[in-house]
């Protein structure tokens, strides 16, 4: 193959990676029910470690922010020590891996919430759709408004679980602040309805997401924060009037902060990367690492990585049947085909025993 971007190693901040291919955050619903990882994700997660960079799977800052059965945490010492057993086996192989730190806002349930609460929100909006509990799918119920002086005990959630994630050994944490949650439903007006300083214009809605991150930032240090967003992806039953002033004005403010990077879904999350934005704005406001995501193929990678439109690429699916996706790019083999049905939920079938090529295989690849 011929010489590529993609497998050159890159210094994100203190960190220095193997190449610019990113595993995806992906969830798989395969923890315990309180929220434990398992030694199968040890496992999965140190098969995949040759990615440059490991986002992993969004992990709950807290009880209040679980918004899927089976999904962990990391505010319990349980729970960041069975993390902590993914770093060291990742960090073994050569990988570098950060947490996701997650709350849904109002996409949850009562079931999933401590003594049957209701979901909170910036606004009592209730969201189509359903939840996935341990009972199976539900439809969302109406979530209760966060009341202005609850604000704070939820960004000391993500400052607790900011210093989790750093005591679990993870090389970095990355504020899930994308696909329709808890932050990204103060951003847009279609969930945000508030009528204090934290809803309105789009200096309130930006408010508390950047109340956030700059706790989380204080909390470890800019170099190892990076955020996720996505811009106009429909996911969770979130819209906004116009979402081009929204981003580009909450970018701008993450600029000045320094972070490790802007993590992007450019398009509908898992679907058309066609809805016009412009994300050349977003990279140039922010001024630092960008990381675009979303149906990336090899050619389209490297098409955005030559053409200085990102600095890192992730890829999510791909890596769920080609746990040597970075090889297989690499030298133009053949990828595995996922299979649906345990994509979410399950044992270890369809989650650590999809095979790495073998040297044969990988021989005839790179002769063909």
């Amino acid at each position: 193959m011929t010489h590529s971007k993609l497998f050159e190693p890159f210094d994100l901040g203190p960190i220095r990676l193997a190449n610019r291919i990113v595993m995806a955050p992906l969830t798989r619903s395969r923890a315990t029910s309180d929220g434990v990882v398992k030694d199968m994700h040890v496992t999965y997660y140190a098969q995949r470690a040759e990615a440059g960079l490991i986002v992993t799977e969004a992990t709950n800052i807290t009880v209040e922010g679980r918004g899927y059965a089976w999904t962990p945490g990391i505010y319990t010492e349980e729970q960041v020590a069975a993390w902590r057993k993914v770093t060291d086996a990742v960090h073994a192989k050569g990988g570098k891996i950060v947490l996701q730190l997650w709350h849904v806002g109002r996409i949850s349930h009562p079931d999933l919430q401590e003594n049957g609460a209701k979901p909170v929100a910036p606004s009592a909006v209730t969201p189509k759709g359903q939840a996935f509990t341990e009972e199976g799918f539900k439809p969302h119920e109406e979530p209760r408004a966060l009341e202005r002086d609850e604000l704070p005990r939820v960004v000391a959630d993500y400052v607790k679980a900011t210093k989790n994630a750093k005591a679990a050994g993870f090389d970095g944490v990355e504020v899930h602040a994308a696909n329709g949650y808890l932050l990204d439903q103060f951003l847009r007006d279609g969930a945000n309805k508030r009528t204090d300083d934290y809803g309105g214009s789009i200096e309130n809605r930006i408010r508390f997401p950047l109340e956030v991150v700059d706790a989380v930032i204080a909390a470890w240090d800019a170099q190892h924060v990076g955020i996720r967003i996505s811009p106009v992806t429909p996911a969770n039953d979130l819209t906004d009037s116009n979402p081009q002033l929204v981003f580009d004005r909450f970018v701008e403010e993450l600029g000045k902060r320094k972070l490790m990077y802007l993590h992007v879904v450019e398009g509908q999350t898992g679907g058309s990367r066609d809805l016009p934005f412009d994300y050349a704005k977003l990279r140039q406001a922010f001024g630092g690492v960008y990381m675009s995501n979303n149906g990336l193929t090899r050619e389209l990678a490297e098409k955005e990585l030559e053409a200085g439109e990102a600095d890192l690429v992730c890829f999510g699916r791909p890596f769920i049947a080609n746990p040597d996706l970075v090889t297989r790019l690499r030298i133009g083999a053949p990828l595995a085909e996922g299979d649906k049905a345990t994509f979410y939920g399950g044992d270890e079938k369809g989650y650590i025993d999809y095979p790495a090529l073998t040297d044969e295989e990988k021989r005839q690849a790179e002769a063909a």
